[in-house]
C-alpha cells in the first residue's frame, strides 16, 4: 500500500503499554511516521519518531497481539551524552501498518544472515569491535545499547555470538584470516556487525580477495555500525538517515552483494600505518602485481594528502571536522605559498559503446592538478555529496576532478558539495561515468608527500615513477546489509 493510502482502523487502536490500557495513533505520510500513544485518563500524549525506533519484534508466539518497540533516545545538542540511551516498551495490539512498517520480515530478517547453529558449535555472528575508530565509542556503544537489542532478538554473547576487540592496525586483518575466510570457505554464512568506519570493511575484503577462496565460499554479510570518521559507506546506503546508529538497518536490512573497484600499483608502491611512519608491502593477485581493493574512493592530489595528514590520533579526537582542519591547513600554508600543483599523467578508461570488448584511454589534456578522486559512492562524510549521480550499490564508478587554481576558488567549490553535491555543475569541475582510471608519476614529483594515494582511507606511497591503475569490477567478496 503505498504511503499515506491507509485506512482508519490500521492507523487507530486501543491497547496497551507496558500492562496500562493507552490508545495508539500512527501518522504515516510522506514527511513523517510517528506513533503516538495517550493512557487513559491522561491528556498527555507520548510520541515515537521514526529516526528513534530500532525494530518491532515479537514477544511470544502465545502473545500474538504483543510487540516489544525497541527505540533509542538521542543525545541533545547541548549533551555531554556521545551515544544514544536504549529503551524498550512492550505493546499490546498496535496499528496493523505500524507492525508492517517496523518488523522484519522475509529475505530482510537478521536471522537468515548466518548459520544459527554455528560452525562445529561455535558461533557464526559476530562483532567486531574497533576500539581506535573516530571517537572511541565502539565499546560503550555495544555494551550500553547493542547487546540490549541482541538480547531482545534472542541471542546471548558467547552461545549465538562472539565479540571480537581490536588490539591494532592488524585485528581484523588477522581475524579475518583466521576465522572469516576459512569459514566462508567451508560454505559457513556468516554475519559480522562491524563497530568500525570504512576502514574495516577494506580490511575484511583485501583479506578475503588476497587469500584462497573454494567453490563453496560463502560471502559474509556485513552490517555496519558507523563509528569511524567518515562513514562514506554507510552514509551512501542511507544507514545513517535515523538516529539508531546502524541499528534499524542491522536488524530490518537485506544484504546485497558489495561493488568494488580494484587498484593496481607499480611494483615500489607501498603502504603506511602508523600514521605514515612505518611502510609496508601491498598484496599481491595472481598474476603477481601489487593490489589494494576498494569500495569507497581512490583519490589523488587534494583529497588523498587532507586523509593523510589528519590520520593521527590526534586529528581523530575532531572526528570528521578533522578533514575540514586539514584542507585549510593544506590550502593557506604558514608560509604563506600558494598550494601545491600536483604533476602527473591522468588517463581515462571507457568502453567503446558500439564495441564493448575494445579499450580506450583517454589522457586529460593537463599535467597539473588539484583533484583527481574516482568513488563509487554518493556521500564521503555526512552532508558531503561528492557525487550526486551514485545511487547505492550501482556499482557504477565515477571520476570527480579539476586542476590547480586559487585557495579561495577550491573552498568555494567544495563547500558546494555540502549543498547537494553541485560542486559537479562547476564549468572547471569533470564529472564522469568511467570504467577505469591510471595515474603515472613518470618522475615529476620528487617529494614523497605529492605521491599518496588514498583508498578507502588507506595511504599508498607511490615510487617517483610508479603509478596506480583504478578499475571498476569485482563483488564476490562480502555483501552489506542496508534497507530493501
Amino acid at each position: 500500500m503505498p504511503m499515506g493510502a491507509s485506512d482508519s482502523k490500521s492507523l487507530r487502536t486501543s491497547g496497551q503499554v507496558d500492562g496500562k490500557p493507552a490508545d495508539f495513533e500512527y501518522t504515516r505520510n510522506e514527511e513523517e511516521q510517528l506513533l503516538s500513544y495517550r493512557f487513559a485518563n491522561s491528556d498527555c500524549v507520548e510520541t515515537l519518531q521514526r529516526e528513534d525506533i530500532v525494530a518491532l519484534l515479537p514477544v511470544h508466539a502465545q502473545f500474538p497481539d504483543d510487540y516489544s518497540i525497541l527505540y533509542v533516545v538521542p543525545p541533545g545538542d547541548a549533551s555531554a551524552r556521545k551515544i544514544p540511551i536504549f529503551q524498550s516498551m512492550i505493546a499490546t495490539r498496535l496499528p496493523e501498518h505500524f507492525i508492517h512498517d517496523f518488523s522484519p520480515s522475509g529475505s530482510s530478517c537478521w536471522q537468515l544472515r548466518s548459520d544459527r547453529d554455528g560452525n562445529r558449535g561455535r558461533p557464526n555472528l559476530h562483532v567486531v569491535i574497533s576500539t581506535l575508530s573516530g571517537a572511541g565509542l565502539a565499546l560503550d556503544l555495544f555494551y550500553n545499547v547493542v547487546k540490549h537489542v541482541l538480547s531482545y532478538t534472542g541471542l546471548q554473547e558467547s552461545r549465538d555470538y562472539v565479540v571480537h576487540c581490536t588490539q591494532s592496525e592488524r585485528t581484523i586483518t588477522e581475524l579475518t584470516t583466521s576465522v572469516f575466510l576459512p569459514r566462508a570457505n567451508e560454505a559457513n554464512a556468516q554475519a559480522i556487525i562491524l563497530f568500525s568506519g570504512d576502514g574495516g570493511v577494506v580490511d575484511i575484503v583485501n583479506t578475503l580477495l588476497g587469500g584462497h577462496r573454494s567453490k563453496q565460499y560463502v560471502r559474509p554479510s556485513i552490517a555496519l555500525l558507523p563509528l569511524g570518521t567518515g562513514n562514506a559507506l554507510a552514509h551512501s546506503l542511507d544507514v545513517t538517515t535515523d538516529n539508531t546508529l546502524g541499528l534499524a538497518t542491522m536488524i530490518k536490512g537485506a544484504h546485497q552483494p558489495l561493488p568494488l573497484f580494484k587498484a593496481t600499483f607499480s611494483p615500489g608502491a607501498r603502504i603506511l600505518v602508523h600514521e605514515g611512519s612505518r611502510q609496508e608491502r601491498l598484496q599481491v593477485d595472481a598474476g603477481g602485481m601489487s593490489v589494494m581493493y576498494g569500495a569507497v574512493v581512490c583519490s589523488w592530489g587534494f583529497h588523498a594528502g587532507l586523509v593523510a595528514d589528519s590520520d593521527t590520533a590526534e586529528y581523530r579526537k575532531f572526528g570528521a571536522e578533522r578533514f575540514q582542519m586539514a584542507a585549510k591547513e593544506a590550502l593557506f600554508p604558514a608560509d604563506g605559498s600558494e598550494p601545491h600543483r600536483y604533476k602527473a599523467m591522468v588517463s581515462l578508461l571507457r568502453r567503446n559503446s558500439e564495441r564493448a570488448s575494445k579499450e580506450e584511454w583517454q589522457t586529460l589534456d593537463r599535467e597539473e592538478h588539484m583533484y583527481v578522486l574516482a568513488t563509487l559512492v554518493s556521500r564521503l562524510e555526512k552532508g558531503f555529496t561528492i557525487s550526486p549521480a551514485s545511487k547505492p550499490l550501482d556499482g557504477k564508478l565515477r571520476l570527480v576532478h579539476f586542476g590547480p587554481m586559487p585557495s579561495d576558488e577550491v573552498m568555494r567549490i567544495m563547500g558546494q558539495a555540502y549543498q547537494g553535491g553541485h560542486h559537479v555543475d562547476e564549468e572547471a569541475v569533470g564529472y564522469e561515468d568511467i570504467d577505469g582510471v591510471r595515474i603515472d608519476f613518470g618522475g615529476r614529483e620528487e617529494n614523497a608527500r605529492w605521491r599518496r594515494i588514498c583508498v578507502d582511507g588507506k595511504i599508498i606511497l607511490v615510487e617517483p615513477d610508479g603509478w596506480v591503475e583504478v578499475r571498476k569490477g569485482g563483488n564476490g567478496a562480502v555483501d552489506v546489509v542496508c534497507m530493501p
